[in-house]
This record gives C-alpha cells, sequence and structure tokens, in this order.
C-alpha cells in the first residue's frame, strides 16, 4: 500500500502501546482482520499490517515482517517498532528460527479515524523506511468502502462512505477538515486509497466508522495525491466558494477557487400534505424570474434576511396569483460564479447558499423547500432552468473546483475537437450522463420540483466528439425515465456561451418541449411593421411548422427573455447595437416625454402581451415585464438590475398588470381555444383582409390580419359561452377599418379588446356595461399599431 500522511499532532504514533506479547506463528494471518495492508520497504523488503475492530472498544494493530533470508535485519538482531516522532519503542519478537518477526498493539477508538504512523529500527539503529522513504502510515477506524452510491453516504452509527468516479486519476486522497468551507488549510486527516484495495472499476472509495470530529471534506487527484482539495460532484451540503490568491499562469491571471463538501447530513424536512398541481401542460402560465434580482430591491418591502431569497419568491405569491401566473420558472439556482452569472455553474446537487436568510448550504436548502412547499399550497408549479453543458471551472489548475480536476477526459469534450469548446460537457458520455440523471431525479424526489428548462439545449445532443446525435442518449433517457418524464421538460436553445439564441430541430419522443425563439422573433417584427403576416399566422396557431408532430402545447412562447431586452426597452430602444433585437423605439430613442411617442410605445406593449396570451401555445411572461422594468437598452446579463417594486404603484403598471390578469382569466374561460393539446381545425379558422377579403399573404407591404375562430360546442355548453372570436392585428401607421362577419343566428359580437383605448376601456369582460356590442358586418375602426378582439354572444338586447 502506498504511505499516508502523518495524523495530527494529538494522535501521532502508538496511543497507547500495549506489552508485548509473542504471537503465534502465523497469527496475523489465520485471525480475521478487518483492514490489511503491505508495505514495500526501501530495501525491497514487505511489512504486513492488519488491523482489527474490537467491537467499538479499539482497534488491535499486528505488524508483521516476513523472513527474507540474508536479510540484515535477521542476521544483526531483532526489529524495533518506534512512533515517528517519538521515543517510544516496542520489539519485534519472533516464535523461533526463520518466523515472522512480528508484534501486536492496542489502540484507543476516541479519535478514529486517523493514521498510526511508525518507523522500524534494526539492530544497529538504522531506520527502515517505506519504498518512499517515509514512515508506515496506517489507517485507523478505517474500511475498503463500497462503490455505490457515489458521493457521501451517512449512516445512523456516524459510520460514512465515499465514492467517487474518475478513470484518469493516478491516486486519490481523501482530506477530512475540522472546519466548514473552502481555503487554504491544511486536513486534520488524509487518506490515500490504495488502488487495489479501494478501486471498483473507476470508482474510488473508502468508508469511515466516524466522521463526528470533523466538518467537511475534498479529494486530491493530482498525481500522487498531490493538488488543492477537489468538491465531491455529489455533496448535498457544501460550504462557501472560497476565492483564494490569483495564480498567474501562461502570462494570464488566473482566479483561485475552492469549495468543500460538508460532512453534515442534510436537514430533515416535513413535506406535510405537500401536493404536487401536476397541472397539464395546456394550462400552465408561466414567470420566469431571478431569485435574488426579484425581491433584492428595498422596494420589496421584506427584511434583509428575507430580500433576495428563497423565502422572498414564496413572500410574493399573491404577486403572481394576481396576474394569473401558475408556474414560476426560476433562473438557476445552482451555485454558479458571481461574476459570469447564473448560467455558469459550478455544481449540480446544491441550492446557491446565498439564496437562504443565513447564506448557507443547509439553511437554503431548507428556505428552498419551504418555497416549493409555499408555491404548490397556491396552486402553483416551480420549474428549474438548469445548466448541463458547461461549468464555471476554467483550465488552469487553480481554477478546477470539481470534476474538472477530477476527471477532465471523462466529464468534458475534448477541446480537440472542432467546433468545441473545451468547456463543453460530454452530455452523452455515460458518466456525465449519470451525473445528470442522478442530479434532476435529486431535484424531484428531494425539492418537489415539477419540471426543468434546459438552457443551451444544443449542445444536449452533441456526442463525445462534438457530432450531432439523432438519438441523444441523454434525452432519450429523460424521455422515458420514470420519475423524469412525469415532469415538464423543456429545450431552450439560447447559449450563455456565445449569447446565440437558434431554433433548431429538436429530438422529442413527444415529451420534450422547447422555448420557442421563433415566436418571438416573428412578433417582433410584424409589430415593428417588417414580417409576412403569414408569419404571424402561423405563431398564432401554435407554430405548426415547428410542433406538427407534438402539439401546440410544446411550444413556450415568449415575446422578450433575460438575456436580451425587456419589454419597456423593446419599444423605446433601436440603435444599430442592439439591431439583432428587431426592437423599435417609436419615433424617438430613449426615454422620452413626447405623448404620441409614449402613446405608441403603450399600444405597443399592450400589443406584445396580448399577442403572446392569446396565441395557442404556453405564455412565458419575464421578470419585470409586468412593472415596465428597464435595462435601460442593454441586452447584457451583468447590467440587469432588481426589480423596483413601487412601480406597481403607478397607472401603467396597474394597467398592464390588470392587463395580463384579464387575458389570464380569458385563456381559462376559453380554454377550448387557447389551451389545447391539438391544433385547431383549418375548418376552424378563418383569416380575413380589412373586407373579408383574402389577406396578402405574399405581400410585404400587408401589415393588417384579421382571424376568425370558430368554436367547436360539443352539446353541453352554452353557446353564450364558447362564441367564436375574431381577432384583429394592425401593424400600420394608420387606422383600417374592419369590416366584421356574420355572428351566429341570434349572436352579436361583444368588443372585450381594443388596445388603442385608454384605461378601462381598452379592455373588459361580458359583465362590463362599457364593452362595446358590434353587429354582423358592421365596420370597425381598428387604429394604428392596435389590436382588437371580439367575441360573439347571445344579444343581450
Amino acid at each position: 500500500m502506498s504511505s499516508l500522511l502523518a495524523p495530527p499532532a494529538s494522535c501521532r504514533g502508538i496511543l497507547p502501546p500495549a506489552p508485548p506479547r509473542r504471537p503465534a506463528p502465523g497469527a496475523l494471518t489465520a485471525r480475521a482482520a478487518r483492514s490489511c495492508y503491505r508495505f514495500r520497504t526501501d530495501d525491497d523488503g514487505v511489512v504486513d499490517v492488519a488491523v482489527v475492530g474490537k467491537d467499538g472498544e479499539g482497534y488491535t494493530v499486528g505488524v508483521e515482517v516476513p523472513p527474507r533470508p540474508g536479510a540484515r535485519r535477521h542476521r544483526e538482531g531483532g526489529l524495533v517498532l518506534r512512533a515517528a516522532d517519538s521515543g517510544e519503542a516496542v520489539p519485534l519478537l519472533s516464535p523461533g528460527h526463520g518466523a515472522c518477526l512480528a508484534a501486536e498493539l492496542s489502540v484507543g477508538a476516541s479519535r478514529a479515524p486517523f493514521n498510526l504512523s511508525f518507523l522500524l529500527t534494526d539492530g544497529e539503529g538504522a531506520e527502515i523506511r517505506t519504498h518512499r522513504r517515509t514512515a508506515f502510515r496506517v489507517p485507523i477506524g478505517v474500511g475498503r468502502g463500497s462503490p455505490a452510491p457515489l458521493g457521501l453516504s451517512l449512516s445512523e452509527d456516524g459510520a460514512a462512505n465515499f465514492a467517487l468516479y474518475s478513470k484518469s486519476a493516478k491516486a486519490v486522497v481523501l482530506c477530512l477538515y475540522d472546519r466548514v468551507g473552502g481555503g487554504g488549510g491544511e486536513p486534520a486527516f488524509e487518506m490515500e486509497l490504495d488502488p487495489y484495495v479501494n478501486r471498483t472499476g473507476n470508482v474510488w472509495h473508502v468508508s469511515l466508522e466516524n466522521v463526528a470530529g470533523y466538518a467537511s471534506y475534498g479529494f486530491r487527484c493530482g498525481l500522487f495525491g498531490t493538488g488543492h482539495p477537489l468538491l465531491d460532484p455529489y455533496a448535498k451540503v457544501i460550504g462557501d466558494f472560497v476565492a483564494a490568491n490569483s495564480v498567474h499562469e501562461g502570462g494570464a491571471t488566473a482566479p483561485s477557487m475552492s469549495c468543500l463538501g460538508s460532512l453534515a447530513s442534510p436537514p430533515s424536512y416535513n413535506w406535510g400534505r405537500d401536493k404536487r398541481p401536476c397541472l397539464p401542460l395546456e394550462k400552465l402560465v408561466v414567470y420566469r424570474a431571478n431569485v435574488a434580482l426579484f425581491t433584492k430591491d428595498k422596494s420589496s418591502g421584506l427584511p434583509d434576511n428575507v430580500a433576495g431569497a428563497f423565502s422572498g419568491m414564496a413572500a410574493k405569491i399573491q404577486h403572481f396569483r394576481s396576474l394569473g401566473v401558475n408556474a414560476v420558472l426560476l433562473e438557476p439556482v445552482f451555485p454558479f460564479d458571481q461574476a459570469k452569472g447564473p448560467y455558469f455553474p459550478y455544481h449540480f446537487f446544491s441550492p446557491m447558499n446565498s439564496y437562504s436568510s443565513e447564506g448557507r448550504s443547509a439553511s437554503a436548502i431548507t428556505a428552498m423547500k419551504d418555497m416549493v412547499k409555499a408555491m404548490h399550497k397556491n396552486g402553483i408549479e416551480v420549474l428549474l432552468e438548469v445548466v448541463f453543458t458547461h461549468t464555471a471551472e476554467g483550465e488552469a489548475e487553480c481554477e478546477m473546483i470539481s470534476i474538472r480536476g477530477i476527471d477532465n477526459s471523462s466529464y468534458y469534450i475534448s477541446d480537440e475537437i472542432a467546433g468545441c469548446e473545451s468547456s463543453i460537457l460530454n452530455c452523452n458520455g455515460p458518466v456525465t450522463q449519470k451525473l445528470i440523471l442522478d442530479s434532476l431525479r435529486h431535484w424531484v424526489l428531494d425539492f418537489h420540483v415539477d419540471g426543468f428548462c434546459f438552457i443551451n439545449a444544443p449542445f444536449l445532443v452533441r456526442g463525445p466528439r462534438g457530432e450531432y446525435l439523432s438519438r441523444p442518449p441523454l434525452l432519450e433517457s429523460i424521455a422515458f425515465d420514470p420519475v423524469l418524464s412525469k415532469t415538464k421538460i423543456i429545450a431552450d436553445p439560447w447559449s450563455p456561451l456565445d449569447i446565440s439564441n437558434v431554433q433548431f430541430p429538436f429530438p422529442h419522443w413527444k415529451r420534450w418541449a422547447e422555448m420557442n425563439t421563433r415566436f418571438s422573433i416573428d412578433v417582433r417584427k410584424f409589430l415593428k411593421g417588417e414580417a409576412l403576416i403569414g408569419d404571424l399566422a402561423t405563431r398564432l396557431c401554435g407554430s405548426g411548422d415547428l410542433f406538427a408532430s407534438r402539439g401546440p402545447a410544446f411550444s413556450f412562447n415568449y415575446v422578450s427573455r433575460n438575456s436580451g431586452l425587456t419589454l419597456v426597452d423593446l419599444v423605446s430602444f433601436s440603435n444599430e447595437d442592439i439591431a439583432s433585437e428587431s426592437s423599435w423605439n417609436c419615433g424617438e430613442e430613449g426615454p422620452s416625454e413626447n405623448n404620441a411617442v409614449l402613446e405608441t410605445r403603450l399600444r405597443q406593449i399592450r400589443n406584445f402581451i396580448f399577442i403572446l396570451f392569446v396565441s395557442l401555445g404556453i405564455p412565458v411572461l419575464n421578470m419585470g415585464d409586468e412593472c415596465g422594468h428597464s435595462s435601460a437598452g442593454s441586452t447584457s446579463y451583468k447590467d440587469r438590475a432588481p426589480l423596483n417594486w413601487k412601480g406597481l404603484k403607478t397607472t401603467f403598471v396597474k394597467e398592464v398588470t390588470g392587463f395580463i390578469s384579464f387575458l389570464a382569466a380569458l385563456r381559462s374561460r376559453r380554454g377550448d381555444i387557447f389551451q389545447r393539446r391539438e391544433f385547431l381545425k383549418l375548418e376552424n379558422i378563418n383569416w380575413h383582409g380589412s373586407d373579408l377579403s383574402e389577406p396578402g399573404w405574399e405581400d410585404p407591404t400587408s401589415k393588417f390580419l384579421c382571424m376568425h375562430v370558430i368554436a367547436e360546442n360539443d352539446g353541453n355548453t352554452s353557446d353564450s359561452i364558447r362564441g367564436d372570436l375574431y381577432i384583429c392585428f394592425n401593424a400600420n401607421v394608420e387606422s383600417v377599418s374592419a369590416t366584421l362577419p356574420d355572428p351566429a343566428e341570434g349572436s352579436v359580437w361583444l368588443r372585450l379588446v381594443d388596445t388603442s383605448l385608454a384605461l378601462p376601456g381598452f379592455f373588459g369582460t361580458k359583465s362590463n356595461p362599457k364593452v362595446q356590442q358590434v353587429f354582423g358586418c358592421s365596420s370597425y375602426e381598428v387604429k394604428a399599431h392596435s389590436c382588437v378582439l371580439f367575441e360573439s354572444t347571445r344579444d343581450l338586447s
């Protein structure tokens, strides 16, 4: 066995030595030893050591030196065993000529695990050491361990099993610390794992009978166990990420970072009668939010220890309910690089420590579970954005936090592959795939999470050489996993690596939904007056060009997202630097006091929200769009500011939030049209221009479209509830006179929405007396840059 580092000063040497006795020949091999070790000596001999536990009363350590013909130590006399740093000595005795030299010692159990360190001295006083010229060091209270499960497993009696996958490591050293966190302190105990004892296949493992005296742990995986300690990829409770001194490598400065896993068990949690909402996919109304930025601002009115934390999200549940939101999509909550942002994670099995009131891993776990439980109680599902395609770890040794230093070749795609960055994880490799699946199941089973949105989805279909796979094993495994397949699984093509956002054919097995990038692009272009009306029609009907084999419920539609312009900025900025955003400033760049400009911007905001909610698919609201949140025209994630809750008191925000609430209720009431698993039938949709004529599909100057949705009544529903819909969209700079078709006999058209009108007239319900009735074949003036919605109902007169 390889030699080990010395134990703490308080347990160095033999504690306490027992009076030596003459062992019977072969005694050490005849008895049932708990752990056996063989050392190669510096003079090509061997030393055998056996450690046997005595039912919690301590340990018996037997040291045995097999005879070697002609060896100097036997010709000149016996050997003496001496503690590595003390004068205490115990002679090794032999029962007869040519027999083994042996000694048996008793060791107390109070400090286990620890290393017993000793030297051998021959008759001439010369020291005999290991082949590495070190003292003989034997672990006490240490077992072989089990290769499964990976990570740390704690038993009720205080024992611990550690298992770590590493195919490339030449040596692995388990380091225990008497403190929590990371940093440059020395470990209180180190255990070098023997590849012949503590390794099964490519999994290194070891068990310790007691870890009560220690707080955290890490692994050294460099050659001969050198290097800084690395975080266990499967650790459930972790310390803080601690920045060390920067290291200069290759002419560049590389920041150093470290973190340790905690030896504490995850805090127990009482879920009580928590029940997952299990909402059908088509009924979702989603709100995307960042945990910290959502309530971090003092205007949230929350205490400092609640603002910017999971508990802050739970404190604003009423806000979600008032909007009609029934699912919250959280930006990544895994521990991440603070400088790069939440889309560059360090770890996959724990929530961000700073998202709790105490700033510790255990409290973050409890706080997140409290939030999920509170959301579920109010009928709101919790979805997580997850990033499994890359980590925040760098290639420099000082930037290796976890899997990069543990087994770079197994977890990552080679940096020699053309078109692949070295930081891309080999998601479809068996090792990384298992890590991802285990992480996802952990969040579902332990945290009751309802689904996941996979960022940078195009890289999830890549093979070990960077090639695209037709049937990626990871995605197929998720689609058919007995646990994960029951959750919402959404692919998002946005990449935080190169800030790209391109839709692509995604393998789905009719289980994967997708963030619909084309929806955002086409709606922006239409309202700007640049898109063909056919593109808008496709998005209104559920994007059949993208989801024909799945249905509209698999299309997650959005207008703005966290990685681009906010909704207010989308109608306020349109300079050359943000040309790719397809934004329009409505006549004046940036903040304006021009009433005409402000009126157009208000209409455009209403139009964006209106189209989002009347399109088939799942509407996704971006955090702050209901509050007029702005990043001053910047698309950079770093320029986003915390949400200002004072805006909720303004007339503008009251209008917008009220409109969103109205549209969410409309989607629910008219679920027969807006909440569908399947597409509308062709015979149930008629398209018109201004005078019930055929729209100008191929005319690039055509900017007006009317959609007539003919409701399907199943005989059990009153016509007054399921009437037809007529929706007009005008992106022109002037008004257009629209002719309404004849409704069903005895019915009239009821105008529910006109985004050009002033509050409170621009939206209303059937019970609102101010809502205008319009008879068939009547003309209705659809103002410039506005949308109008009519619903047929029985003639109220």
